[in-house]
């Protein structure tokens, strides 16, 4: 199948908005360009190009529609396409939007309840309006919730590799700022992609929220996994050893590596330590990475006893990736993959920093993610599974 193009018209006209403007130009030169990405979509939807011919089209267009979002950058007069004989909605067009209600919603929150900043009522008088209501907080908040928790909520499949992690936000609570976790679930499918599972905010990362939330994921019908790796924390641990009894664990190296920072007894070896430790991972099987952790521990057995027995008994555990096709080993030896997923994260929540309430938080952090879902589902795969 061939997939239509499109001239993008707008591109040079933003540019010269923003030469000629700078930041004042912004909010226009954005209205170009997400005009031009949605037309470029309608193209792909419809499987021809305006006027085009072809044995391909699945529809046809027909027209456009006014629409007004509000965002940081302003008020953006948007002409969104529409279609006759095919569903669409231009998805460059929704998924911003989405994240952009939680965060207002959230900014929202926090100026009724008198706890804004300057800087946030500024940015809640350009995105709400000066008259900012309890009424207008809850119906900001209602477009958004149910959308959300049925994405939470939403049946789970096979997931051969599962990869956890967690987060801390600052959230008001009964006049006091406590540190809550997100708990985060990202898994690998059978077919190589990428999907964010789940998403939970708990008082802690104790066992019994570890424990609820991997509960909910089989509840949700998550089965098949062949493979976990996560950090050490004690209480997901325990819950891990509950929940998903006899899945091979893999801790991650990154984060080990960082822990055997506590036990190296002097600066002037630390370089050297890590360097072995990266060889160990960097062995071509298990079998080699074994006879190289120890060498390691021989090598400091004397000088750095402490080291050499911590090395001993908490490196096997980083070295349960071998089990995996070699070719999956260097993505799936750590969480790092989450790091995106944090930068994300990390990104909206500044704007915030402390959340009103663990709703709003778990409302921000459900947008951001089931966006990043989308793309990482509608992209190209992460893994190649067939091993053979």
């Amino acid at each position: 199948m061939t997939h239509p193009t499109t001239h993008f018209t707008g591109y040079h006209e933003a540019i010269q908005l923003l030469c000629e403007y700078g930041f004042d130009g912004l909010a226009e030169a954005l209205e170009l360009l997400l005009d031009e990405v949605m037309k470029i979509e309608r193209c792909e939807a419809l499987h021809a190009a305006p006027y085009q011919r072809t044995e391909e089209r699945q529809g046809y267009a027909n027209g456009f529609k006014d629409k007004t979002v509000h965002s940081r950058v302003g008020d953006l007069h948007l002409k969104v396409p529409q279609t006759r004989g095919v569903e669409f909605y231009p998805q460059a067009l929704e998924r911003g939007v989405r994240s952009e209600r939680a965060l207002t919603a959230t900014l929202a929150e926090m100026y009724v309840q008198g706890v804004s900043t300057r800087k946030v009522s500024k940015i809640v008088a350009e995105l709400c309006g000066h008259e900012v209501s309890s009424s207008t907080v809850s119906r900001l908040a209602s477009q958004l919730d149910e959308e959300l928790q049925r994405w939470r909520e939403r049946p789970l499949g096979e997931i051969a590799y599962l990869v956890l992690d967690a987060r801390y936000e600052h959230v008001r609570r009964e006049g006091t700022v406590v540190d809550m976790a997100l708990l985060i679930a990202i898994g690998i499918t059978p077919e190589g992609h990428r999907t964010v599972l789940g998403v939970s905010v708990s008082n802690s990362e104790a066992e019994v929220h570890w424990r609820e939330f991997f509960k909910s994921l089989l509840t949700r019908g998550l089965h098949g996994c062949r493979y976990i790796v996560s950090d050490a924390h004690e209480g997901l641990k325990k819950a891990r050893q509950a929940c998903f009894a006899g899945v091979p664990w893999q801790r991650c190296q990154f984060h080990l590596m960082q822990n055997a920072i506590s036990y190296i007894p002097c600066e002037a070896i630390g370089d050297e330590v890590i360097a072995d430790l990266r060889d160990i991972f960097d062995a071509p099987d298990r079998v080699e990475a074994d006879r190289r952790l120890q060498c390691a521990a021989q090598k400091y057995a004397e000088s750095a006893s402490k080291l050499a027995d911590w090395m001993e008994a908490n490196v096997p555990e980083s070295l349960t990736v071998f089990c995996l096709p070699a070719k999956h080993r260097i993505k799936m030896r750590t969480s790092n993959m989450l790091e995106r997923l944090n930068r994300e994260l990390k990104r909206r929540t500044r704007v915030v920093s402390i959340f009103p309430n663990e709703a709003s938080l778990l409302r921000l952090a459900s947008a951001v993610l089931m966006e990043v879902d989308e793309g990482w589902m509608s992209g190209r795969k992460y893994l190649t599974m067939e091993t053979n």
